[in-house]
């Protein structure tokens, strides 16, 4: 496993950033070079240097930086090719693992990196345990795994599609320099190859796909009692449906379901305020833990006042009377209504001795 510390060496991704701000990622190659807005960059600049080097772009021709694919798209563009540009720094660093993940190469849309801290922190994920994921897409998920189980966990990875596997696998072996050897990545439907797994072998489930309600059961074989199942679904109704199969099963503790925001502040001497852009919602994190077998899960005591299952448009007219009836009642009291009406009676007594007031000045 490559410690990724020390001199740049050829073959590992490299992270430049601009006094901008602006980064980019790239693969160092002898002999080779990285095209910016502002010059080329050469690896063999880069390579043999440590992390924190300002790295200056060599001047070149603007020939470089024309569209080399659609060069139709900059032919009402002359000075591209006619003004030098070079001498533009960037400090050299290796990019962290959330850097990674938003810049490596992907086939499907990958979890960002607040919503996997939450995986790894709610769903008490930790080396040494065993953990079985399930939809590997461009494996953003599946490396903050590989980091947090470590050498001495076990990380096994179902994916359906063999080409998004074969991208998982890639971004894997970049990032690690080789692939890891406590990563089995399994390609097939979740429920032929889960079925093959050994029962209550797992302590962590992570579940990434559309219909996660219909895998609990496979995934109730295969978790360990006291095992932490995580699901990121995205959309209200996928949440809905999910926290309402983990009820029926019985044999999950009740859901937590959850989402985070993600907002960045500015702090440049007085100037100290949010940003104006922040990442919202995009998804949910449903948590249950397996109970042991023979034993049902604990379920609060239901107020047999509050219906939350019948939909209102399935009552009779009889019944949907009697039921907004109910909710009159429970919303005010007569005490209360009372009280509402002597402080509203109040105000408006006031507001015209006010007005009053004011006519006579007038006057």
């Amino acid at each position: 496993m490559n410690p990724r510390r020390g001199a740049f060496v050829a073959g590992e991704k490299v992270q430049f950033t601009d006094r901008k701000g602006k980064k980019i990622t790239d693969q160092l190659v002898p002999g080779g070079s990285t095209q910016t807005e502002h010059g080329l960059i050469l690896h063999d600049d880069v390579i043999g240097a440590v992390e924190g080097t300002v790295i200056t772009t060599v001047h070149a021709k603007r020939e470089a930086q024309v569209n080399q694919v659609y060069p139709e798209k900059d032919k009402n563009k002359p000075w591209k090719s006619s003004r030098a540009i070079g001498g533009w720094e960037y400090a050299a660093m290796r990019p962290r693992l959330a850097d990674y993940v938003l810049s490596m190469p992907r086939g499907a849309q990958i979890m960002y990196p607040k919503d996997i801290a939450q995986v790894i922190q709610l769903g008490d994920i930790r080396s040494g345990l065993r953990v079985l994921e399930s939809g590997a897409g461009s494996g953003a998920m599946s490396l903050n795994l590989l980091d947090a189980v470590g050498e001495s966990g076990h990380l096994t990875t179902i994916e359906l599609r063999s080409e998004f596997a074969r991208v998982a696998e890639a971004n894997a072996t970049l990032y690690y320099g080789e692939k890891p050897t406590w990563w089995d990545l399994l390609t097939g439907d979740f429920d032929s190859v889960a079925a093959d797994l050994p029962e209550h072998w797992f302590d962590r489930i992570m579940l990434d796909m559309i219909d996660p309600w219909n895998r609990l059961e496979h995934a109730y074989r295969v978790i360990a009692p006291g095992g932490v199942l995580v699901c990121y679904v995205t959309t209200t109704t996928q949440m809905s449906r999910l926290a309402e199969a983990l009820r029926a099963a019985g044999c999950w503790t009740e859901p937590q379901i959850q989402e985070t925001l993600e907002r960045t502040w500015k702090a440049q001497g007085l100037a100290v305020r949010p940003d104006h852009q922040m990442i919202g919602h995009t998804g949910f994190l449903v948590i249950s833990r397996a109970m042991a077998p023979g034993f049902a899960a604990l379920k609060k005591r239901e107020r047999y006042s509050k219906d939350t299952v019948t939909d209102v448009d399935e009552l009779t007219d009889e019944q949907r009377e009697a039921r907004l009836e109910e909710l009159e009642l429970r919303d005010i009291s007569d005490h209360k209504l009372r009280k509402v009406l002597r402080d509203l009676d109040r105000q408006v007594n006031e507001l015209g001795e006010l007005d009053k007031g004011e006519e006579s000045a007038a006057a």
